[in-house]
């Protein structure tokens, strides 16, 4: 019922930058919120920054580096500055989604490889 479109993973250098968006589409009513974790190997799934209470929760570690930012109502991007090879994660893409049946749920991307690395 639902698909994500993720991009805007890849290699980068640590200090670069990248761009990872997320578009959502398929029988959805209204779209509540859309945020990010991620996942880095051996370790559990972490949030990244998603919307809360109407402000945004960043992690600690990614205050101040990365935005997120809701394009337009079916889609969300998040401009990651001053990478670091610690950043290097599978980052999955969430949104808080009424489908058309009137049901809500958290649905999850397929996740978008990012490695930061020299």
């Amino acid at each position: 019922q639902v698909q994500f479109a993720e991009s805007g993973g890849g290699l980068v250098q640590p200090g670069g930058s990248l761009r990872l968006s997320c578009a959502a589409s398929g029988f959805i009513r209204r779209i509540y919120g859309m945020g990010w974790y991620r996942q880095a190997p051996g370790k559990q799934r972490e949030l990244v920054a998603v919307p809360a209470h109407g402000a945004i929760t960043y992690a600690d570690s990614v205050k101040g580096r990365f935005t997120i930012s809701r394009d337009n109502s079916n889609t969300v991007s998040l401009q990651m500055n001053s990478l670091k090879s610690e950043d290097t994660a599978i980052y999955y893409c969430t949104a808080d989604i009424e489908t058309e049946d009137f049901r809500r749920w958290d649905y999850w991307g397929q996740g978008i490889q990012v490695t930061v690395s020299s």
